[in-house]
Formats: structure tokens, sequence, C-alpha cells
């Protein structure tokens, strides 16, 4: 288990930006982290990166505990924080040296220069960071966090101001380390999700909402919101006495119906019109995207 979350906290005065939260990540797992915002993503990676401290629980990378006086965990991660701090008057290539040295890497100019090809700044290296544009910084902070070859990744927002080529290039530099790394990523992008996370972890207002694989998440949603016509009219009453059946929305001829529990509603449904005499005509899942089911848990 690389990167190990155990009944995390975190408040400011008596505000819990993080309220009991924990999960796991493996070796080889590149997991996305989602939330909207405010919901305590950035201070959880924060917490995991060693560079604030949570207020009770546990961190632990490759099984040692993370705190902010913890130099032998900083050695096995990199971050790529949320505002990219980088020094703006020093050269991409001087900057990498830089970070290269305080990790005391070995041949650390050879080392900038698979960096620098990795996440394609060959064009820009000889410029200072203050002139790049906002995309290519981003590139240099991902570089920097690549730098000294860590076991964990931890990335918030690394796309954030790329253009889609270089959304792409990125992703696929991403899915590449992601095979020998941990990797935790935050985005508010759902398709970047979907096309490089084999996991995903949801929280809102400080706590875990979801767990699980996007065609999971997906799955599970669908089961519980049904499509459904009838041969006779029925009334919306009658439909929200079906058991299970937390709303229900008039949709083309027919319903939409959902429920709120972890079941496949098709069943109750159909239960209930063999039991009261109604003919279906149709009855089918409606299919959600990862979107809607974000919206739907944080909401």
């Amino acid at each position: 288990m690389s990167i190990e979350v155990v009944n995390l906290c975190k408040y400011y005065a008596k505000q819990a930006a993080v309220n009991d939260i924990s999960f796991s990540v493996n070796k080889g797992e590149i997991v996305g982290f989602l939330g909207p915002n405010g919901a305590g993503k950035s201070t959880t990676m924060k917490i995991m990166a060693g560079y604030i401290p949570a207020s009770s629980g546990e961190v632990r990378i490759n099984g040692q505990n993370v705190d902010v006086d913890n130099l032998e965990t900083r050695k096995v991660i990199g971050y790529l924080p949320e505002n990219n701090p980088l020094y703006p008057d020093m050269y991409v290539r001087e900057y990498l040296e830089f970070i290269g040295r305080i990790y005391k890497i070995k041949n650390v100019r050879q080392r900038v220069d698979e960096m620098i090809e990795a996440v394609g700044l060959e064009v820009e290296q000889n410029k200072k960071i203050g002139m790049l544009s906002k995309g290519y910084k981003q590139r240099v902070g991902l570089a920097q966090a690549l730098i000294h070859d860590p076991d964990v990744l931890i990335l918030d927002e690394p796309t954030t101001g790329l253009d889609p080529n270089q959304i792409a290039e990125i992703r696929l530099l991403i899915k590449r380390v992601g095979k020998e790394k941990t990797v935790i990523l935050s985005t508010h992008i759902m398709q970047e999700v979907e096309a490089i996370c084999d996991r995903i972890i949801i929280i809102s207002k400080g706590e875990l909402v979801a767990n699980n694989s996007a065609a999971a998440l997906k799955d599970q949603a669908a089961k519980q919101t049904v499509y459904v016509e009838f041969d006779t009219k029925i009334t919306k009453t009658e439909l929200t006495k079906i058991p299970h059946v937390s709303k229900v929305k008039e949709l083309n001829n027919g319903w939409l119906i959902e429920t709120s529990e972890d079941i496949d509603l098709r069943k109750a449904v159909a239960s209930q019109a063999q039991q009261k005499g109604w003919l279906v005509l149709t009855l089918q899942v409606k299919n959600k995207s990862l979107e809607e089911v974000f919206q739907e848990l944080t909401h």
C-alpha cells in the first residue's frame, strides 16, 4: 500500500475542512480526487504532501507517517500544488537544476534534460519562468514534481491552463509514469478522469461520498434511475408509492423514476406494475454521465 489516509481531520477554528476521511491508493494506481470547490481536496493533498499538519488522523506513505518535519517521506513524494509556486526570475533549466540539487540528484544536468524532454519544454528551456505562458509554467511545475523520481505523485489540477494538445500530452505522461508509481490527482475535467484514472474518490464538504471506478459509479447510478412507459394513464402519486422510490418526474410519454438506495429500481417498478395490472411498454435504465453522477453526489 503506497498511500494510506486514516481518519484524517483538519479544522480551521471550529470549521471542519476535512472531516474523518479514510482511503488508500496502491502502487501502479492512478486515482482521481474529486470534489467541488471548497470540498477539502487541496487541504487533504497538502497534508498528504507534508506541507501542513492534520488536526487528527494520519497519512502513511510507504508505511511511514507523513508530517511537516518528516524529510524521509518528502524524498518519495512529488507534489504539484494548485497554485504552482515558481521563481519567475529564474530560467527554466536553472530552476530545475536548483530543485535537482535540493534532492541531491547525481548527474543532475542529465536528469534535467530528461525532464525537459518528458514534459515538452525543449523550446522554452532557455527562457525565464516569468516569461512563460500559464501552460508552460504548469509543465515546469510537473517537471519539478517528477525530477527526483518519486514513488508517489500528488498532483493538484495538473492540466490547468493547458490547451487541448498539451492536455493530451500530459495525460499520456501521467499514464506512463502511473504504471510504476502511485498517482493521486485532482481535477474538474471529467473527461480527464475517465481517460486516465483507475479509480475515483469524491469528497463533499470535507466528507468522503464515493470511492470506486468511474464505470462502477455510473453503473450504480444507472440502476437507480429508470425510464418507464405504460399503456394507460398512471398518476405521479401512484408512482411515488412504489417501494424505494424517492423522486418521480414526467418525461416525454413516460416517467423518470429515481431511488436514493443502492438497488436496481427496475425490479421494484416491474413488481408494482404486475400487482396493479399496469402494462409496461418501456422499462430501461437511464445512463448517466460521470458529470451527472458527480453533481448528484456533491449536491
